[in-house]
């Protein structure tokens, strides 16, 4: 019986072939550029964001190995076989490979019809072209471990994770934002969110829960940091409480996984990206609705609205904070009833105002959360108070009739959180497939 091939002595990783110097290793790839000289042909192989230079001295015009590399094109996907040379002049690992066969997987066409200039529109067009570029591949290697380290996180306080229906019978958040689908005789909503389902599981007594999904909003939104198909993070929490609780968990939370993140990838994202990450500081700033207003309205902006701040006022809000205390993100907090769903609990001595908050990173709302009305009759009323036939809602509504305890959670949007940590300029560079008002494809 032929022996099973030691496939990571064979084919070893790039950023390992310092240790497999004069020795004949194949290396599966895809051709990034291509200089086809005279005498020399020298191509660089690409492969999980690293890079090697394959060279080939030209032996005549019956150089068969020479034909095969002269008509390779960018993004070709081969397998190089050859040996391991030390090349002190070789800027970019001081390695080559001298080439010894080629095989030919698929010939891409030439020429490619995305550049890095492109617009990102066109980038969005091509979205299989414009994420082989090592920078975009490095983008979901931080977001891979982003969660990993939100799920490490998890796993050591107890939490569950559950997967949540996406088809609902009700809407999750405000109907005018929600889906409408058919399903067999009757109407179906697409999730906004996995909220009642996160809530049912704390009158299940799951203690603490946690999601990561899609999420849908039918919002005509045509903005840098919106999409009608996200990717949601979700977690509710038993026994708090008030919000205060809640902004508490988030601070440690998101200071391990931004943590995690920085000693993974912090020196690439320096060299790729230029990106720093700054692991913030506890506890982070907070300051009511009604205080950040009359920040946002010193610093020369009139807000738009009176229970919520527009965008122009979460810039000027966390520029301040930044000025004011050192600090990228802001909790804004205690927002009016009018500006948050029936479910969110209200303070006792002050009715009008929700215990709830918004979380701003360098100016753009990446969280909300609140601590929920778990008592029956209260969340029954509330609901009637904003006018919610209750009918429809009685499936909700009935997870408390039985008993729940105090609880209260939080949603983030992955991409968002992605965005702002790595200073990209539109939600869109860092989903793998964006989908927007006018985008279904690819």
């Amino acid at each position: 019986m032929e022996p099973i091939r030691d496939r990571q002595t064979t084919h070893p990783a790039i950023e390992d072939l310092r240790r497999h110097i004069g020795a004949v290793v194949t290396l599966d790839g895809s051709v990034e550029t291509l200089r086809d000289q005279k005498r020399m042909q020298f191509l660089i192989l690409n492969r999980h964001g690293g890079a090697v230079q394959v060279v080939h001295e030209k032996a005549g015009a019956d150089d068969r190995l020479a034909q095969r590399l002269g008509a390779l094109t960018p993004g070709s996907a081969v397998t190089v076989t050859g040996t391991v040379r030390e090349a002190a002049s070789v800027k970019l690992n001081g390695l080559e490979i001298e080439a010894a066969d080629i095989v030919v997987h698929s010939l891409a066409g030439t020429p490619l019809p995305v550049a890095v200039d492109s617009s990102l529109e066109k980038q969005i067009d091509w979205r299989v072209l414009s994420l082989r570029r090592p920078e975009q591949r490095l983008v979901f290697e931080v977001q891979t471990t982003l969660e990993q380290a939100m799920r490490a996180y998890w796993a050591r306080k107890g939490f569950i994770e559950i997967h949540s229906p996406k088809l609902m019978g009700t809407f999750s958040e405000s109907g005018a934002e929600a889906f409408k689908v058919q399903y067999f005789d009757r109407t179906a909503y697409l999730a906004q969110s996995p909220q009642f389902y996160k809530q049912m599981a704390m009158a299940a007594g799951f203690e603490g829960v946690f999601e990561v999904g899609p999420a849908f909003r039918a919002e005509p939104s045509f903005t840098a940091r919106h999409e009608t198909e996200f990717t949601s993070i979700d977690m509710e929490v038993a026994w708090t409480d008030s919000h205060q609780d809640l902004m508490a968990l988030e601070e440690d939370w998101l200071v391990e996984v931004l943590t995690q993140v920085a000693d993974v990838h912090g020196q690439a994202l320096e060299e790729r990206l230029g990106v720093r990450i700054d692991v913030p500081v506890r506890p982070f700033p907070r300051v009511s609705l009604q205080e950040a207003q009359a920040i946002v309205r010193a610093s020369g902006h009139t807000p738009t609205k009176t229970d919520d701040l527009d965008p122009e006022g979460e810039r000027r809000l966390s520029a301040h904070v930044a000025r004011e205390f050192g600090h990228d993100f802001v909790f804004v907090t205690d927002y009016p009833v009018t500006a948050r769903p029936f479910y969110h609990r209200r303070h006792r001595d002050r009715p009008d105002l929700t215990q709830s908050f918004d979380l701003l990173w360098r100016g753009i709302e990446i969280t909300t959360g609140a601590q929920r009305e778990h008592r029956y009759d209260p969340l029954k009323a509330q609901a009637v108070e904003r006018g919610y036939d209750l009918e429809p809602l009685s499936s909700y509504i009935d997870f408390f009739r039985y008993g729940c305890p105090p609880h209260g959670g939080m949603g983030v949007g992955l991409a968002r959180l992605l965005m702002v940590m790595l200073q990209r300029s539109s939600i869109r560079e860092v989903t793998f497939l964006s989908r927007s008002p006018t985008r279904l494809t690819p």
